[in-house]
């Protein structure tokens, strides 16, 4: 049996390529939608893609299961599971004008991709129509499963959240139900033996639950003595509770990938090729309906920028800011280095957002800002009482578990993976953003620029306001 992992840095996802080296045949799960890796991946170890499975309708990126489906004609296993909302309604819309050749998956059932065995546990929860695929290597002479697909299901370290549903999609009173089915399914998994491998769809950085291990796979019994839900799961009052409580507010593209990856993903003709952009081109754009998003360091965005343009930072940030700050409409400009715009420009299509038009480098940019630029005010801690006694309004753009916990009297709280829906909750006048230790706060501060409101940046958020005081306390100020 052939099995690899291809993981996705900036999504925190995890696809599977998993082939029966005998037949030449192999399956593809949970694939996002730039498939040409799958496919590199395949002929490079003399495979074939002859199958495409997902455990769940997703949430956080767009599914490739339909675009793989078009470029090998394999055959596509997904969930029955879940009741009539959760049902794919794109099995029927292939180019050509007929069915996708496909199987629809129930608790328990089977099937094989060469010598390799796939047993399908529905495993709700997360989302209704959940499935676990079992892998038995039979080829091998294997009897009993040697590991098990947990999509969102079982991560290292924790358990795929419940309440998406209903905190990113509107279902509400979804959430509890999940937690209820999600606790039942847990017990499930501690019967599971010890030795069976987990291979999980997410790592640390994914929005799908809350303390994700950066380790790639784990076991049953690994899980079993240190995933903290897993051990709530014997009582289930606490374990809802548990799971319920310190959830963070998803991005706002999440909404929309769940009602694509279940209705019809568009696919893909080629992959975007942005234009490098000129100075003079950089001059001539509109940032009201097209999105920059500068890539350059906080302290030269801050420094001086195009107005209305976006500070984004790299890693798990880009899709959550990015994503929930550019309408899918929007056109995108990049700015960054020349090495890095083909890997942003895949992210943000797994993301739904295919019109990047363009990239410039910092130097190009910073051309055109010799001659006019936009700076964002920051202020330290020390000087945050001056600006409330001013009349500005505290803006905290932290998670509500974080606000609760520590927060500054009378401060707003808007997530700033929520903002875009939610400019209405945020106040007229000077507004001072803030998060734990500035990132999220700078990334805000272009969002709420570009939507019209004067902004000022905490520098170092609650943790230098707290250090802030410490040292106030300490020295009798």
């Amino acid at each position: 049996m052939f099995l690899r992992l291809i993981y996705d840095d900036m999504l925190a996802e995890a696809a599977y390529l998993i082939g029966c080296q005998r037949t030449g045949e192999a399956i593809v799960i949970d694939p996002q939608r730039d498939v040409d890796r799958y496919l590199d991946l395949a002929a490079a170890h003399k495979l074939r893609i002859t199958a495409i499975a997902e455990t769940h309708i997703h949430a956080d990126f767009l599914s490739g299961a339909r675009q793989l489906a078009e470029a090998t004609g394999g055959k596509l296993y997904l969930s029955k599971e879940g009741g009539e909302d959760w049902q794919y309604g794109w099995l029927h819309t292939r180019t050509d004008g007929g069915t996708y050749s496909h199987v629809l998956l129930s608790d328990g059932d089977r099937f094989q991709i060469g010598g390799i065995q796939f047993t399908a546990v529905h495993t709700p929860g997360h989302t209704p129509e959940h499935l676990c695929l079992m892998v038995t290597d039979m080829g091998g002479g294997a009897e009993d499963p040697m590991g098990m697909l947990t999509g969102d299901f079982v991560f290292v370290g924790d358990l795929g959240r419940p309440d998406l549903l209903e905190s990113a999609a509107g279902m509400q009173g979804s959430r509890l139900a999940g937690a209820q089915d999600l606790q039942q399914s847990a017990m499930k998994f501690l019967d599971l033996p010890d030795h069976l491998q987990v291979w999980p769809a997410h790592g640390a950085g994914s929005a799908c639950g809350k303390a994700l291990g950066a380790v790639p796979q784990t076991t049953v019994g690994y899980e079993r003595r240190h995933n903290t839900a897993l051990q709530l799961a014997p009582d289930a009052d606490a374990f809802v509770k548990g799971i319920l409580a310190g959830q963070t507010a998803p991005p706002l593209y999440f909404a929309r990938m769940k009602k694509l990856n279940r209705d019809g993903v568009p696919l893909l003709d080629t992959l975007p090729e942005p234009t490098e952009l000129s100075p003079a081109d950089i001059q001539a754009l509109d940032t009201s309906s097209t999105a920059v998003l500068d890539l350059r360091s906080w302290e030269a965005y801050r420094s001086g920028h195009l107005a209305g343009s976006l500070h984004m930072r790299r890693g798990a940030f880009f899709a959550a800011a990015g994503g929930s700050y550019v309408k899918p409409d929007e056109s995108v400009v990049l700015i960054c280095e020349p090495d890095e715009v083909a890997a942003l420009t895949r992210v943000l299509i797994r993301i739904g957002i295919d019109d990047v038009v363009g990239w410039a480098t910092p130097a190009s940019l910073e051309a055109v800002l010799a001659e006019a630029s936009r700076a964002t005010p920051e202020i330290n801690p020390d000087q945050l009482d001056a600006m409330l006694s001013a009349g500005a309004t505290v803006l905290d753009v932290r998670f509500e578990a974080e606000h609760a916990e520590i927060s500054i009297d009378g401060s707003v709280l808007v997530p700033y993976t929520r903002l875009r829906e939610r400019l209405s909750d945020v106040p007229e006048g000077d507004l001072l953003v803030m998060c734990a230790g500035g990132v999220r706060s700078a990334m805000a501060c272009g969002m709420l620029e570009r939507a019209g409101y004067a902004v000022t940046n905490l520098r170092g958020g609650m943790q230098a306001v707290a250090a802030h005081h410490r040292r106030m306390a300490t020295s009798g100020g």
